[in-house]
């Protein structure tokens, strides 16, 4: 946890202004990949890591970024045609290009940004980052926050300033995250439902891998231009499908053969997947933690033959996970290609879990793991303390 009263101190020492603080949670997503921008439904959950922005108004409207992640002060203005730059900032620049086009009046304003949801990892720092950022600045020029507008416009700025096609879960699970709970999100609605998480006798923990291969992005986008042609060759067939969430797996499995492999197994991760999460949801209502795991494990099956986003290393730990009899499911989270796997762990088997896990990856692959038990938090907000 920051200490934010040394995190003030440092502000009043770069900018010599007293700061605002406002905060985002990153996120762990429970089951639902690789189906947000197939207008599906998905199961994430915020953690109790999150980032911290403190801020101060200008009387100009100039923006100073400071991080302590990097060395590099980043300036821009406001009024300027606000483009992407080579540069850590751009999810800074891009939230407020964004507001600003919602027509948003803003102030300018000194930033700086620390963060406890480690980077690339899969557990969405930067849509921790904008939504923290967004919403920071929404309350220095005393706007009311309205919080899908401001995820929709997050999610804007990471397809033009960072180049990443996501679709909107990172960003609303940041806005509308409530203490306790998953969210269950309709992609294509919009429409939210809060899922209690009961931790009582179990936890959701968090595997970091430490690996991110180069890949992860082009593959990334490379995998929703497949989706988009599996829904255009598939149209000729069902007429009206709009994404691959208008298709059932009945109706799949009449037309799927008129698809090229690589793209019918594309669209058979995100039909299965839809269908995965809805199963999901209902059985952590009713608390079917045996059939969640299944559930859990299937998922990652399917992003590991189907969807080809999984890589050595989290198939690696996905099957350590599975030889541990305290483990309920685990699979890979986030994007793919490295990063974390989430794992549906029994309470009083935790404290076996973490090192017995760590040793076996350690021993295979070199590298040390990072591991986080995590409880569900709530969404950004205005630090008090």
């Amino acid at each position: 946890m920051m200490n934010f009263q040394d995190f003030r101190q440092q502000f009043r020492q770069l900018y010599g202004n007293e700061p605002r603080l406002f905060s985002a949670p990153g996120r762990v997503n429970l089951i639902g990949e690789h189906t947000d921008y197939n207008d599906g439904f998905v199961l994430p959950m915020a953690i109790d890591r999150r980032t911290l922005v403190a801020m101060a108004a200008r009387n100009d409207g100039r923006v100073r970024c400071l991080s302590t992640e990097f060395d590099d002060q980043i300036e821009f203005e406001l009024s300027a045609d606000l483009k992407p730059a080579h540069d850590w900032a751009n999810h800074v620049r891009g939230v407020a290009a964004c507001l600003l086009r919602d027509e948003y009046n803003l102030r300018g304003a000194d930033l700086l940004i620390a963060s406890e949801v480690p980077l690339g990892a899969g557990l969405s720092s930067s849509a921790a980052l904008e939504i923290a950022v967004g919403y920071g600045l929404l309350k220095l020029a005393e706007h009311a926050v309205d919080p899908i507008r401001l995820a929709l416009a997050a999610q804007k700025a990471e397809h033009e300033f960072a180049g990443t096609q996501c679709g909107v879960m990172d960003q609303f699970i940041a806005c509308l995250a409530r203490e306790g709970h998953a969210l269950k999100i309709d992609c294509r609605t919009l429409e939210y439902e809060a899922v209690p998480v009961d931790l009582s006798e179990t936890r959701v923990v968090v595997v970091n891998s430490m690996i991110k291969h180069e890949l992860a992005s082009s593959e990334y986008n490379l995998r929703r231009a497949e989706c988009e042609e599996a829904v255009r060759r598939l149209a000729g067939h069902m007429p009206g499908i709009q994404s691959l969430r208008d298709v059932e797996m009945e109706e799949f499995d009449q037309w799927a053969d008129a698809l090229p492999e690589l793209i019918r197994r594309r669209a058979n991760h995100v039909i299965t997947e839809n269908a995965r999460t809805l199963a999901a949801v209902k059985a952590l209502q009713l608390g079917q933690l045996s059939h969640f795991g299944n559930l859990m494990k299937a998922s990652h099956e399917s992003l590991r033959e189907d969807y080809q986003v999984s890589c050595r290393e989290l198939d690696l730990l996905v099957e350590i996970a599975g030889r541990h009899s305290g483990v309920y499911g685990a699979r890979m989270t986030g994007g793919g290609f490295g990063g974390c796997t989430v794992n549906l762990v029994k309470a009083d088997q935790v404290e076996s879990f973490i090192p017995e896990t760590a040793e076996a990856y350690r021993w295979v692959i070199g590298v040390q793991p990072e591991i986080y038990v995590c409880r569900a938090t709530g969404a950004v907000r205005e630090e008090n303390q």
